[in-house]
């Protein structure tokens, strides 16, 4: 559990944009809970270390809302003197608190690419033959792609271990609320189907 906690003050997220693609790249999920489901969170502490505190405070707030209130933002729970030296504390406090999961979101990682756009061309002919016929278009470009990769890891405090881990891509981030919004969509339905939230 220690080293849950640490995790909570060591993982640093930089979410800038909003991703028109999001999708689950690979997940994990606890071989036991094939056959002994848990019993969806009634109180989890969401956690989402930012760039800025204000991006912190909106998806913190968002993933509460899609847990339909079943969690509570790390940002009015934790104290100032909080920190990883003491995360036991920490946890006692969450499990006296009646806690019994913890979300962390961060950023695994961001690449760049570069992918070709071809030009156009279109033929036409001219008022009248004689004019013959012509060609106009627009020439080719390469443009830069950027892909984030978030994971997302759900914590079981009263068994004490990971229950699932789910990496989720978005492609040319935009807006940080409409990507915010994109992935906490895509990682509630996930949660919703192995039954770690409720669906209300």
């Amino acid at each position: 559990m220690k080293g849950i906690m640490l995790a909570i003050f060591s993982l640093v997220i930089m979410l800038a944009g909003c991703g028109p693609s999001t999708k689950i790249e690979k997940s994990w999920t606890e071989p036991s809970l094939a056959t002994a489901p848990i019993k969806p969170f009634n109180k989890a502490l969401v956690v989402g270390l930012l760039k800025d505190e204000s991006t912190r405070r909106i998806a913190e707030d968002k993933m509460v809302a899609a847990m339909h209130s079943k969690g509570v933002q790390s940002y009015t729970y934790l104290q100032p003197g909080d920190s990883k030296d003491n995360t036991d504390e920490i946890t006692a406090r969450l499990k006296k608190d009646g806690f019994d999961g913890v979300v962390i979101m961060r950023l695994a990682d961001m690449e760049k690419s570069m992918s070709y756009v071809p030009g156009t061309t279109y033929g036409g002919w001219g008022g009248y033959y004689r004019y013959g016929y012509g060609m106009y278009g627009s020439p080719g470009y390469y443009t830069e792609d950027k892909t984030y990769y978030v994971e997302t890891n759900v914590y079981s405090l009263a068994d004490d271990k990971l229950l699932w881990s789910g990496m989720t891509s978005t492609l040319n981030p935009g807006k940080t609320s409409k990507m915010i919004d994109d992935i906490i969509s895509t990682i509630k339905n996930k949660m919703t189907e192995e039954k770690i939230i409720s669906k209300k």
